[in-house]
């Protein structure tokens, strides 16, 4: 268990956590900095893309893109992070992550209309205003979900099941940490081939599929492990509810358009409705394994 607290505040730990965050924070300014430039040396024909690869610089609006990327890509990571702390906590994450990844898509959406010059872009206006309405119910979510941890607080370790169960989820963290490593180096590495062969095509499948099918297996095995501590219905429910929104925004990924803003919103309504339940029926257990949940 000692090494597992190690290798956890090595890697996952609140220093490493700031060093990245200040990182992270830098390197969005310049990757939107140096965007904004290809952007606009790309608009006074300075420098020539292929058909396909141009849909990155033809709008000032896709600049917004690469720090939203990096910030995505920071979030990732602190949602690792959560996992030890609380389940309810780390689907919250999820949902910021959501939450983000739609504003992304917004913003794209926002750049192609804004370069294109066709009259007809009725389809897109539809499909932004429907993402729009899964933006707010989103961002909602997560911020009940964020508000209702904060209400729970923290409880104490001393609990020899507890901290057992933190512990596993710690080492769970790690391995989580490992992968998301190597889905990134891959998918960045594919897309950047891709790029340089002349296909800049960006969508949200790119890392977040694969990363969410992953997490989706990781959210079961806490589901799996916390029947060792946890046996009244009502918290098992709540979680297995949880796991369901969780599978339902990784198909709203892999959904284009209408489709997935719907799936989303979903997700949303199912994760904020079953957190409100578990919430009415259980005010008097509300602290019980606040930080195994």
């Amino acid at each position: 268990m000692k090494i597992v607290n190690t290798l956890y505040d090595q890697f996952l730990g609140h220093s490493v956590n700031e060093k990245l965050r200040v990182a992270c924070i830098r390197t969005a300014i310049l990757g939107f900095l140096f965007h904004l430039l290809l952007c606009f040396l790309y608009q006074f024909e300075w420098i020539v893309f292929s058909e396909k690869t141009s849909g990155l610089f033809d709008s000032y609006l896709d600049s917004l893109y690469t720090p939203f990327s990096i910030f995505l890509a920071y979030e990732v990571y602190e949602l690792i992070r959560t996992i030890p702390k609380s389940f309810t906590n780390s689907i919250g994450k999820q949902f910021e992550i959501i939450t983000l990844l739609v504003v992304r898509d917004i913003l794209k959406r926002l750049s192609d209309i804004d370069a294109s010059v066709s009259s007809s872009i009725d389809g897109s206006i539809t499909t932004l205003a429907i993402e729009c309405v899964a933006f707010v119910v989103l961002f909602w979510t997560a911020l009940f979900f964020n508000n209702v941890q904060r209400n729970i607080g923290t409880a104490s370790n001393d609990n020899e099941e507890l901290t057992n169960f933190i512990s596993q989820k710690k080492q769970l963290a790690i391995l989580l940490l490992f992968v998301y490593v190597v889905i990134a180096c891959y998918s960045l590495s594919t897309w950047s081939y891709a790029l340089l062969q002349g296909d800049g095509s960006t969508n949200r499948m790119i890392f977040f599929l694969d990363f969410f099918t992953v997490l989706i297996m990781a959210d079961i095995l806490i589901l799996l492990l916390s029947y060792q501590y946890i046996t009244d219905f009502s918290h098992l429910a709540r979680n297995t509810g949880f796991v369901l929104s969780t599978v339902i925004l990784r198909v709203a990924i892999a959904s284009p358009g209408i489709s997935g803003a719907i799936l989303f919103t979903l997700a949303g309504c199912l994760g904020s409705s079953v957190l409100f339940s578990g919430m009415i029926f259980n005010k008097k257990d509300l602290s019980r394994f606040s930080e195994s949940e």
